[in-house]
């Protein structure tokens, strides 16, 4: 990468244009974001995992932008108009929107007014109107009619045809009014014709007659504009003030040449009017559209991206044999038992539910299973019946110790309609497939959730409205930040689980399955080198993600990484004990002086990392799972009165508010400025995904069947 972009990348990130260097190298080497931010630190000044991934989103998003420049000069080149001014220009040149302005004249179009206005030899008059060589155009014009040019009017309109299109295709006039529209511009939304009475049109209700500085409005808002828009509810405009635009075009048109006056001025200036209107404004909205919804898709698709992160990391309840419930009222509940480790063993259904109400034929059947399979743990879905289904299983007498607990179905339906859940369960229908699922999740959410499209959790809004490949590059980031943090056992991980794992991807995932299948679980990181397919640079980028519980060397179980196995060995031995010891006995790494053992490919960082390593080898950084109890007092809206404080579980996070489940049908929304007595930009600064909460009801409209909440004064 040219020092160009990587003094872009280092300015706007606040970092030295080494590190950017370094980064980009490693990326060229084949280096994952999680293996480069763990292990590489010495090599990045120890950049974090956000920052190696921005780099890397820089890194994709500059080599597709030196493409597009080298497509360009070609096409100039091709057409026999490239001066190295040009090529200069473009070369030297790192936004993307002011390359394509320099393009713009050069770029192939189909038949213009302009383009005619030139085939009638109308140009030579246009330039001595626009450079001010003649006071009398008109008299000009005379010399211009011919067969094809009737009279001097129409010689006239040619030429204002031919500056216009000079006006609109001026870089510096488009660069001001880019700037223009992006700060002073004004998003307004109309309710389309004959749209007001539209049920699904209401929705939108708020935009009907709305306006908004473009630079003001929160994405959110902006998005949900841009969909009612795309559903042609809403008629969208930007606007600006017209004298202002046209001043500014005046300014740039007149910059380094004498002002015209008298009939010059007037053709000029009905060249700027007609420019603006017919080219210039049509263009520059739509581009100020793009860029505003670029930002708002960055916004959302960063809130997806957080939300997305919580929920993976959710905590895990571990292996316990599970009796799951996916519930219904019509079609029953479908039940299944599953072992600890998440295998199906049993699979019923039951009725306790309208119309069918066979209450005590299910609580026999719940009886009979919990007992038959030695269920420890009963997870229920929490969507339709989960309310009534969760009431139901605790009038069950079930043996003491067994907890029951309410788990999000977000994604279980596309789970189990899925290839991967075919795969799993080619004899199961969808239902079944649901109810593992929800089992499964409550043992290890990440471990679940990661066979299902980001994009169907739902814990964003607008995902299928924004930058489609952004959203794929976070939300895939996202996942595999996340599975080599906690880390992956590599003898019962799935081939889904393992995919996400530094280095693996899909086909060696299923090499190591094979393997794993054919010689029984690996007793050493190192084996993992006889997966066909695995090489010595794969086995660098995850082998210190993946885990071996009862490895002969302890380090297996750890975050160390195998090319530092040597260096723990060292401070073992310094220390006159095994590397068993040295784990278990905190004093004995208290004493290390870690200095000693700094060289020049190992630092501080690395040796802070592995000393940390050591005293807590193969832990889940993820919490405790935690029992949750709604409220008895409501059964549905009806029974929501204000003034009620409610237990509740946030579902979803926004950049206006937290989405709250309080244990009926409807959600209630904590809106932003009802989050905390002083300010706060962000509700991700007083609220998590799936955190537990009290929360004030504060409105309740049965109409609109919405619920508002606060936590002010709780």
């Amino acid at each position: 990468m040219n020092k160009l972009y990587l003094n872009y990348i280092a300015d706007a990130m606040k970092i030295a244009s080494w590190q950017v260097e370094h980064c980009i190298a490693l990326f060229e080497e084949g280096a994952t974001i999680p293996f480069i931010s763990r292990y590489r630190k010495e090599r990045t000044g120890a950049l974090d995992e956000t920052q190696v991934a921005e780099i890397k989103h820089y890194h994709l998003k500059f080599g597709d932008l030196e493409k597009r420049k080298q497509a360009i000069i070609k096409s100039i080149e091709e057409q026999g108009k490239l001066t190295d001014f040009i090529r200069q220009s473009i070369e030297n040149e790192i936004d993307s929107q002011t390359i394509e302005d320099i393009y713009l004249p050069f770029k192939p179009k189909r038949r213009t007014r302009a383009s005619i206005a030139k085939e009638k030899g109308l140009e030579p008059l246009a330039e001595a109107i626009f450079k001010v060589n003649t006071d009398r155009p008109t008299q000009l014009a005379r010399q211009f009619v011919s067969g094809s040019v009737a009279d001097t009017e129409e010689a006239l309109a040619g030429a204002r045809d031919i500056m216009a299109e000079w006006i609109a295709e001026s870089q510096p006039v488009r660069a001001q009014l880019r700037d223009l529209y992006g700060k002073w511009g004004i998003i307004t939304s109309k309710v389309s014709k004959n749209k007001e009475d539209d049920e699904e049109a209401s929705r939108y209700r708020n935009y009907f007659e709305f306006s908004e500085r473009l630079d003001k409005i929160p994405s959110h808002r902006l998005l949900a504009i841009l969909r009612a828009s795309s559903e042609e509810f809403l008629n969208v405009k930007i606007e600006v003030q017209q004298e202002y635009a046209i001043e500014r075009i005046d300014r740039r048109v007149y910059e380094g040449k004498k002002k015209a006056s008298g009939e010059t001025r007037e053709q000029i200036e009905a060249a700027i009017d007609d420019s603006y209107k017919r080219l210039l404004h049509p263009s520059i909205e739509n581009e100020a559209l793009n860029i505003a919804k670029e930002k708002a898709d960055i916004e959302a698709i960063r809130v997806f991206g957080e939300n997305l992160r919580q929920l993976l990391l959710a905590p895990p309840l571990g292996q316990k044999r599970t009796l799951a419930i996916d519930p219904g009222f019509r079609t029953g509940c479908k039940v299944v038992c599953l072992d600890a480790q998440g295998a199906l063993l049993h699979n019923d259904t039951i009725f306790p539910h309208p119309p069918q109400n066979e209450k005590i034929t299910a609580m026999k059947k719940i009886s009979q299973l919990v007992e038959a399979y030695k269920i420890e743990v009963i997870a229920i879905g929490n969507g339709t019946a989960g309310r009534e289904t969760e009431a139901f299983i605790k009038k069950v007498a079930l043996p003491e110790g067994i907890r029951v607990y309410s788990v999000s179905e977000d994604g279980a339906s596309i789970y189990s309609a899925s290839a991967i859940a075919r795969e799993e369960f080619p004899e199961y229908d969808v239902t079944v497939r649901g109810a593992v699922s929800i089992g499964r999740r409550i043992m290890d959410p990440l471990a679940e959730l990661v066979k299902i499209d980001p994009k169907s959790i739902g814990v964003g809004q607008y995902q299928h409205d924004v930058d489609q490949s952004l959203l794929k590059e976070t939300l895939d980031n996202t996942v595999e930040s996340c599975v080599n943090s906690v880390g992956v056992n590599l003898n019962t991980a799935s081939k889904h689980l393992l995919s996400y794992v530094s280095g693996i991807g899909p086909v060696l995932a299923q090499n190591i399955v094979e393997y794993r299948t054919s010689n029984g679980p690996f007793k050493a990181r190192k084996e993992l080198l006889n997966v066909k397919r695995l090489g010595d640079k794969v086995f660098e980028q995850c082998a210190g993600f993946l885990r071996i519980p009862d490895a002969v060397n302890p380090l297996d179980n750890s975050a160390v990484h195998p090319e530092r196995y040597a260096l723990v060995e060292t401070m073992a031995k310094d220390m006159n004990v095994s590397v068993s010891e040295l784990i278990s006995d905190s004093a004995k790494r208290a004493a290390i002086d870690i200095k000693k053992y700094v060289s020049p490919i190992v630092g501080l960082p690395t040796l802070n990392d592995i000393m940390n390593e050591l005293a807590k080898p193969g832990r889940d950084p993820r919490s405790i799972i935690k029992v949750f109890e709604f409220s008895s007092e409501i059964q549905s809206i009806e029974d929501v009165r204000i003034g009620m404080i409610l237990p509740g579980v946030v579902t979803n996070i926004t950049n206006f508010g937290a989405f709250v489940d309080i244990g009926i049908k409807q959600n209630g929304l904590i809106h932003v400025s009802q989050m905390s007595d002083k300010y706060i930009s962000s509700p991700s600064e007083v609220l998590k995904l799936h955190q537990q909460i009290h929360a004030k009801v504060v409105d309740v409209d049965l109409h609109r069947q919405r619920i508002g909440l606060s936590l002010k004064g709780i």
